[in-house]
Order: structure tokens, then C-alpha cells, then sequence
């Protein structure tokens, strides 16, 4: 590996012997003015002056091998992200790697494609700590060894797409080091670069898996395999006897229940839960104007442990509809608090209601925030080790089965599924998390791209934790909420091993019970087959991406077919469009 720096505009290029290829920067952003450059043994020393501002920046970069760590370091007030370094130019048949959720690709020649900023603190963003480019086989990966307040910009420059990091402030300053470490990679593609992150979760302690939980938690193997099914049913024990005897036998039932119910659904093998939520607090003096007030809100929190921003008002969080149609903004319970309402609240319903699961929402969708109220300040890392320790509490305390929104990496160790990993964020329905029974005859163009566009998704997530965490779509965005992507959606969760998540109501399940019961036996068996076994490998089988195969390390393999055509394997067989071909081992 070569390093060379070019201190008129503090880009570096890397030359990777190895992969015959060198990786060029191009200083798209405002290039900050470099004071001084050493470079000595193994190191590069910058001093930079970002423009415009008063910070002195210490850059150090340093090989360790085939990689490259670049620490910054500075003191001065960051009153906007600070862009640097700065990012990587492809080349045609490249592809950008970054796991929004599960995962997705870019080509770096698409113009379709829209810019993003992701944050690396919160599920809305980075769901892992990493981005990179491969053209299927060199590539590179950048990891963000410092994420809490961390984000990646897309950009275009002649053309082509790009990704370069960015530095937010910890409250106005750059505060501690930040640091990021570039991984070059001579084979392997995207599989190589999340093979690569799984040793780094490894390493921060990340990587603990669904056996480990199930042997702590035995209640762990109802969820191996098991259908998410949101209903709101006011009779479930009946609704949940006729679905079982149609064959749908291993159930996560995601809705509340009566403490009479619980215990015959949980008598049935049910895999029971309920919606929670430690985030959303409505101010009273709007209940009169509202539709309905939800029991979960922690209103006893208002106003004096929410959050409040830099300059001292109320952080807004989800918006309610009121009776005439406006929305109302709710206020957000600070993270360090929540914790308190945890505890009030899980125990004593636990002593009357027979729960097995719950679901909190927003914990992990919604971003580390700062918090500035005297009584309970907050920095980015604080408010995700509060997270945690909420998370933890529900989980390992109080020794339930766990899910929460949208996912992020950092909850992993604490976690047994999330609701909204498989469906990417910036493609789901307009206004999915609000319009949640509503069902779409027709498709958006950016649904049909990029939600389920087999083209450019990547089971990155998979690929990492697919051993750990059970990964589902999000509620407003399940396999039958839009019918003409539901055998599409099915062969996404054969490919990745993951069970399916069902929405309905009894007429709706009594119009469509042997589609219900098509979708669970092509997904749930064999997501339960390879519930605990790393997903090791994910290929495209044809150029156009149509037709993909993943293996799992117990031996089992599977090859979706996305394409209208059959396709011919090397082995003979035959797969059919939109088909499946599942291999185990000795079969």
C-alpha cells in the first residue's frame, strides 16, 4: 500500500499494489487550507484550517497494513459538519456499498439515483458504522470508528457518484478524536467489505448471537421462524385457532392483549407481544383537540423531562393528527429519563398480563439527540448508552423477548428482531407509519426501484448479524400491503432467511387465507432452518442481478429467481421466474 497526500487541497490517494488500482479523492467540498504536512516512517501529519471557521485541525494518517486510519483532532467550535476527508472518485462498473437498513447499491454512473445525508446515530440513517465502493471485486470500505456523531453525504461530481464522512459537533465543538479507517480490499466485493465489519462487531463486542440469547431466554425459539402478524381483532384466541389450523403454526402475535387471552395464546404456542413506546410525549392541554390519546404516551413526563435544544425550546418529535386535520407535534422524553417509565411501567402490568415480548418503537429509528435542560444534559453517546440501558432493562430485566424500530447495530447485544430493517427507509409508501392498514393497489415508482428493486438492494445486514438479530419490514411497509410486490417481498425473505410480517384484519384474512398461508410456507420453515446459522455469501448469478444466490454456514443455499424468465442452473435444475431452488446439505 502507498499513501500519498497532495497538500494543496488535502486529498490522498491510496495505491493498493495488490489490487493493481489506485484509489484517487476529489475535494469536492470547500478545501481546507493546509497549515503544515510531515510525513514520517509509517504517518502523514496534517495541520488544516477548515474554511470559515476557527477550528485548528490535526489530521494523522497511518497505515496498519492494508489499511489506513485517519484521526482528527482540534480544538474550536464546529458550527456546521465538518467534510473531510474528502471522498473516493469511481469508475465505471463501480457500485456504492452502504447499508441503509438492509443494505443497498448504487451504481455510480446512475443519474436515478437521489442524494442522501445518513446519519451514522440512529436507524433513519447508517444501521451500521461503514460505506465504501467495489466494482464486484476490489474495493474499498470506510469504517467509522466514531459514530455517535458521525454521517455520510452522497454527492455527485462529473457525472458520477460519490460518498465522503462527515463530522457533526458533540455540543458546538469537535470535541473528542475522530476517527475512521479505510479498509482496501483486493476480492471479495460487498461481501468481503461486510465480512470485514462482522470481525470489527466482533471486536467492539457486538456479536452476540440468537443461540446465545435463546439459551438465556428460551422464549428466543418462538421467534425463530415465526410470522410477525399485526391484528386488531377484538376475539384473537378464536381468529389465531383458525390461522393456526389453516398452517400457519408459529406466530408472533404483536398486539396487546387481556390477561385471559394471553394465557390461551400463549397455551397455543403463541409468541405473545405489545406495542410500547418510551419517546413520544403529547402536551395535555391538546388531548381535547385529538382523535385519541394513546395509552403509552408517558404524559406524567411533560414538560420537565423532555428534551430541549441548543436553544433551550422543546425538541419536537411525531406528529399527531388532530380532529380538523392539523398536525400536533409531540415533545421527545429525554433518553436518560426514559428508563425511569421502563420501570414503572413493565413490571406491574408483567404481574397480571402473561407477556413473552414486546416491541418498543422509535428506540432505535430515531436518532441519538443532545439533550441541553440542566437537569438531565445530554451528549449523542450518552443518549445511546441511555438507549441501551433501556433496552437492556426490557430485555435481560425483565427476561422478554425484544424488537424494536427500524434497527441500528448499536442494539444488537440487546436485541432479538427488528420491525423495519428489510424495508429502506427512503422508499417505503408516503406516509407509511400513519396510513399502516391502508393497502396499495398500485405501486410508487421509487417502491418498485429501489424498495424491492432487486437490482440494487444488498443483504448487507445479513451478511453481518443475520445470526443475531431476526430481521422484518416495518409495519407500514409488510408483505401484503402492496399485493402486486408480494411474491417479490416472499422470495426477499427466502433469499435472506428471514420470516415475513402480515397485516390484516379478519375479512381481510378471510379474502386472502390461502395467500397467507403460501407466504409463510415459502419463508417461515426455511427462515427457521437458518434462524441461527451465519449467512455467509450473497452472488449475483446473472448480469442483471435477477437471479442471486446466498448460503448459510450450516450448508443450506438458496436461489431466488427476480426475473421474468426461468433460469437454468449449472447443476441442471431449473428455476422458475420469480421462483425458489433451496439446497441442504446431503439432499
Amino acid at each position: 500500500m502507498t499513501v500519498t497526500v497532495d497538500p494543496a487541497d488535502a486529498t490522498f490517494h491510496v495505491t493498493d499494489k495488490k489490487a493493481g488500482r489506485t484509489w484517487r479523492q476529489s475535494a469536492i467540498s470547500s478545501v481546507p487550507a493546509v497549515q503544515t504536512a510531515e510525513a514520517v516512517s509509517d504517518r502523514i501529519t496534517l495541520r488544516l484550517r477548515p474554511a470559515g471557521g476557527t477550528l485548528d485541525l490535526t489530521v494523522t494518517l497511518r497505515l496498519e497494513g492494508r489499511e489506513l486510519v485517519v484521526e482528527l483532532r482540534g480544538d474550536g467550535e464546529l458550527r456546521s459538519p465538518l467534510k473531510y476527508p474528502h471522498p473516493f472518485l469511481g469508475e465505471p462498473g463501480d457500485y456504492l456499498v452502504i447499508p441503509m437498513n438492509e443494505g443497498i447499491s448504487y451504481p455510480v454512473r446512475d443519474p436515478s439515483v437521489p442524494l442522501h445525508r445518513l446519519i451514522a446515530y440512529g436507524g433513519h440513517g447508517l444501521c451500521m458504522a461503514f460505506f465504501g465502493a467495489t466494482d464486484g471485486a476490489r474495493g474499498w470500505m470506510g469504517i467509522l470508528e466514531t459514530p455517535d456523531d458521525a454521517a455520510i453525504r452522497l454527492n455527485r461530481a462529473d457525472g458520477k457518484l460519490l460518498v465522503s464522512p462527515e463530522w457533526d459537533g458533540q455540543k458546538g465543538r469537535l470535541g473528542y478524536a475522530r476517527r475512521l479507517r479505510y479498509v482496501f480490499l483486493d476480492q471479495g466485493g460487498h461481501v468481503a467489505i461486510a465480512k470485514r465489519y462482522r470481525q470489527y462487531a466482533r471486536q467492539m463486542g457486538r456479536l452476540k448471537t440468537l443461540e446465545e440469547k435463546r439459551r438465556e431466554n428460551p422464549n428466543v425459539d418462538l421467534l425463530l421462524g415465526a410470522v410477525n402478524i399485526w391484528c386488531w381483532e377484538r376475539n384473537p384466541v378464536r381468529l389465531i385457532e383458525t390461522i393456526r389450523t389453516a398452517g400457519i403454526e408459529r406466530i408472533l402475535w404483536s398486539h396487546g392483549q387481556s390477561p385471559a387471552d394471553l394465557k390461551r395464546m400463549n397455551e397455543l404456542g403463541v409468541l405473545t407481544s405489545r406495542y410500547d413506546i418510551y419517546q413520544d410525549v403529547m402536551n395535555p392541554e391538546h388531548f381535547p383537540r385529538l382523535r385519541g390519546v394513546h395509552a403509552d404516551w408517558p404524559t406524567k413526563a411533560w414538560p420537565d423531562d423532555l428534551m430541549r435544544g441548543a436553544d433551550g425550546r422543546l425538541v419536537k418529535g411525531w406528529e399527531v393528527e388532530a380532529r380538523d386535520g392539523s398536525r400536533i407535534a409531540c415533545g421527545v422524553l429525554c433518553d436518560k429519563r426514559a428508563l425511569d417509565y421502563a420501570r414503572e411501567r413493565i413490571p406491574s402490568e408483567l404481574a397480571t398480563h402473561p407477556y413473552r415480548c414486546r416491541f418498543i418503537d422509535t428506540t432505535t429509528a430515531s436518532p441519538w439527540r443532545e439533550c441541553y435542560d440542566p437537569r438531565h444534559p445530554m451528549t449523542r453517546t450518552e443518549s445511546r448508552e441511555w438507549k441501551m440501558a433501556l433496552l437492556d432493562y426490557v430485555s435481560r430485566d425483565n427476561r422478554l423477548v425484544t424488537g424494536c424500530e427500524t434497527g441500528h447495530d448499536a442494539a444488537v447485544p440487546f436485541l432479538h428482531y427488528f420491525e423495519g430493517m428489510l424495508s429502506l427507509g427512503p422508499y417505503r409508501v408516503p406516509d407509511a407509519g400513519r396510513r399502516m392498514q391502508v393497502i396499495w393497489t398500485n405501486v410508487p415508482e421509487a417502491v418498485a426501484k429501489f424498495q424491492v428493486g432487486h437490482q440494487y438492494r444488498l443483504p448487507l445486514w445479513e451478511l453481518v448479524y443475520h445470526d443475531c438479530v431476526v430481521a422484518q419490514w416495518y409495519w407500514g411497509d409488510y408483505s401484503n400491503k402492496l399485493p402486486a410486490l408480494w411474491d417479490k417481498r416472499d422470495l426477499f425473505n427466502a433469499l435472506y432467511g428471514t420470516p415475513p410480517m402480515f397485516m390484516f384484519d379478519r375479512r381481510l384474512w378471510e379474502q386472502n387465507q390461502q395467500r397467507f398461508v403460501q407466504s409463510y410456507r415459502t419463508t417461515c420453515p426455511l427462515a427457521r432452518k437458518v434462524a441461527c446459522a451465519e449467512m455467509t455469501d450473497h452472488r449475483f448469478l446473472t448480469q442483471d442481478r435477477a437471479v442471486q444466490q446466498t448460503t448459510f454456514a450450516n450448508g443450506v443455499t438458496v436461489v431466488a429467481n427476480f426475473g421474468d424468465h426461468p433460469h437454468r442452473m449449472a447443476d441442471g435444475r431449473t428455476v422458475a421466474a420469480l421462483g425458489l431452488a433451496v439446497t441442504e446439505p446431503n439432499r
